[in-house]
């Protein structure tokens, strides 16, 4: 029944944000130019990602599968060794592109720019997941919608505020990069969900940490400096961060009920919840993207139209779900 309940919150998420991207400006056009006319039965499909040695391209890749089970086609998954191997994802793409095996590829790039490069003509399908890049042969880009998570993630945060008895509301982000574009759309997201929700997120009073828990945790420091009273909600780009910022404020009573809000929702962020060291995060459906990445180029080999983005969906996991969240990672990789 939890198992059940997890899902259906992930698909719920999923279609939610997919009825807002159907008639994005531009997505016509290229459906037009790559949709598939024939039949998807026996087709051989190519899936490229940022690597295969980390978990959560483990989930990426058993989605994949999954879905080529039971759609009937194959899918041949490959990665490079690390998310830094450029050149032996470069070879991976140029092989696959040139090779003419394939009836679709779809590639998570490690490199955008040099990704459109090298699907630059082609007439075969191409399909981008996790991370979008610009080219037109691009059909859909199947990912998580992360302005849409995060302000859900963000409306939790201020209702688990409240239930810890915290009158005052405000949040702090502590961001990732400055002016990446997933840093961007989670921060505007946590935004607009705090202030929607009734709280109040303290814009001027931003954190950037590179993505990173160093960097987190002298950002905590420099929160607590500025406010000894305490803040209700800390929210962070990823769990690294939001786990971070927790550890530097443990031992500080003016934050023991402190919401930490984390992005991703790994197995990593699930037992820190449980253990509690975050509070909440914002699940990213790894497994969903990497079987509806597949969906898709089934879909457009069989003719269908299809939108230019595809959700993979989201969801809060917190301490009553965490355990759920977890027994249903282990399965995605049994």
């Amino acid at each position: 029944m939890k198992m059940k309940r997890i899902a259906a919150m992930l698909l719920a998420g999923a279609m939610l944000t997919g009825l807002c991207a159907c008639g994005s400006s531009g997505g016509d056009d290229k459906k037009a130019a790559g949709s598939g006319g024939g039949s998807a039965d026996g087709a051989k499909i190519s899936m490229i990602l940022k690597t295969t040695s980390a978990e959560y391209w483990q989930y990426v890749q058993a989605g994949a599968e999954a879905a080529a089970k039971d759609l009937g086609v194959t899918v041949d998954v490959k990665g490079a060794t690390s998310e830094t191997a450029y050149d032996e994802q470069q070879n991976m793409i140029e092989t696959d592109v040139q090779s003419g095996a394939y009836d679709s590829i779809i590639i998570a790039p490690l490199q955008g720019d040099q990704a459109a490069t090298l699907v630059k003509g082609t007439k075969t399908p191409i399909f981008a997941v996790d991370t979008n890049f610009d080219a037109p042969e691009v059909i859909s880009f199947i990912g998580t919608g992360n302005e849409d998570a995060a302000a859900q993630g963000g409306k939790a945060a201020v209702e688990a505020a409240k239930a810890a008895g915290w009158e005052k509301i405000e949040c702090i982000e502590i961001c990732g990069v400055q002016g990446d574009p997933t840093n961007t759309a989670r921060y505007e997201g946590y935004k607009k969900g705090v202030n929607e929700a009734g709280g109040t997120f303290l814009e001027k009073e931003t954190q950037y940490a590179d993505a990173v828990a160093d960097k987190a945790v002298n950002s905590m420091e420099a929160i607590m400096q500025t406010h000894p009273e305490g803040v209700a909600i800390i929210c962070a780009n990823n769990d690294d961060m939001a786990m971070a910022a927790a550890r530097a404020a443990k031992g500080n009573k003016a934050y023991e009920k402190t919401i930490f809000l984390g992005f991703n929702g790994d197995r990593a962020a699930c037992e820190a919840i449980l253990a509690g060291q975050e509070t909440m995060s914002v699940i990213q459906d790894a497994y969903g993207m990497g079987y509806k990445a597949v969906q898709a180029a089934v879909d457009n080999l069989n003719g269908k139209k299809l939108d230019s983005f595809i959700d993979s969906g989201s969801g809060i996991v917190d301490k009553d779900s965490a355990q759920e969240r977890l027994d249903q990672l282990s399965e995605y990789l049994k």
